[in-house]
């Protein structure tokens, strides 16, 4: 089954997503939640394979498509990367988004998709850019403290921010200006490693704190850097992170609804940002651009020892 995959590189500002058409095995499940964990328990090694070196590396995330679980939905989505699965992807929702689009099987302005966290929708807008709403995103704890052991100079002894849901559990910390430049790429990488050890593993609400987000105010918006889970960096400004900050924005009074928020990520990947209010929920909306990079067909060689990847 495996040598049947197809897949469809792409990148999202930068970030890429690996998203697989067509081939892999049926998974067990009436909802993409219970289809996540079929994915877990029976084909975990075909994650591995597929994003681990040496087919792939760190950064890249991995997007399975399966039937929908909802009418009117175009299509499922699981997203997994290096270390495991994720509940949203917003970048990966645009790569895919653009990967439908490409294969011609976009039947229309929008795109559709059940994730394991809620029904996200797309929009094909012009200068190629691709627009989705998200899950609804919330702040969780605001005032969190970490104290961070050893750290590259210049870096805070203490960082505090939020903690926040855009789909993924997200400690968000604002940093001075000058450390969010991409040749301190090393030390923002070691810095935030340093913090997430230092929070260990954090749950609020249900939700799992692993992604870190460092930011630094611009006019219009601001620079970020994000940790992804593993040892890996966004190289886009981070679609769930962005709807995470957005919701602490929208619910400190310094982002009105519908207002566009500038992200930009410290390689030069930009996001614009707004939200929507559906009640008293906070429903970010998130816009950039992707390319697709590559159709692929690999190869899972029996005799190959790291054919299911790397550690």
């Amino acid at each position: 089954m495996p040598d049947r995959l197809q897949i469809i590189d792409s990148h999202t500002e930068g970030e890429p997503t690996r998203t697989v058409v067509a081939g892999f095995p049926p998974l067990k499940g009436a909802t993409m939640a219970e289809r996540r964990e079929s994915f877990r328990a029976r084909y975990d090694h075909l994650r591995r394979g597929i994003v681990k070196e040496p087919r792939g590396h760190d950064a890249v995330v991995g997007a399975l498509l399966t039937p929908p679980v909802n009418q009117g939905s175009d299509a499922g989505v699981i997203f997994f990367n290096d270390v495991g699965y994720l509940g949203m992807c917003g970048h990966g929702t645009i790569g895919v988004a653009e990967t439908l689009r490409y294969l011609g099987r976009a039947g229309g302005d929008t795109v559709v998709l059940d994730t394991p966290v809620g029904t996200v929708k797309a929009w094909f807008e012009k200068d190629r850019m691709i627009t989705i709403e998200n899950v609804p995103s919330r702040r969780l704890t605001a005032g969190f403290e970490v104290e961070v052991g050893a750290r590259p100079s210049g870096f805070p002894a203490v960082l505090r921010g939020d903690l926040a849901y855009g789909g993924n559990g997200f400690f968000i910390a604002e940093v001075p200006l000058e450390l969010m430049c991409s040749d301190r790429l090393d030390d923002l990488l070691a810095y935030t490693m340093a913090v997430r050890q230092a929070m260990g593993e954090l749950v609020v609400d249900g939700v799992l704190i692993d992604h870190i987000e460092l930011y630094a105010n611009q006019p219009g918006g601001a620079r970020n850097f994000v940790l992804c889970p593993g040892r890996a960096y966004d190289r886009s400004p981070c679609g769930t992170g962005t709807s995470a900050k957005v919701a602490c924005l929208a619910l400190d009074g310094h982002l009105a609804e519908g207002v566009v928020w500038r992200q930009e990520s410290v390689t030069g990947g930009v996001f614009l940002a707004s939200y929507r209010w559906d009640g008293d929920m906070i429903l970010p909306r998130i816009s950039g651009r992707a390319f697709v990079t590559a159709a692929l067909t690999p190869v899972f060689d029996e005799a190959d020892p790291f054919r299911y990847g790397l550690g």
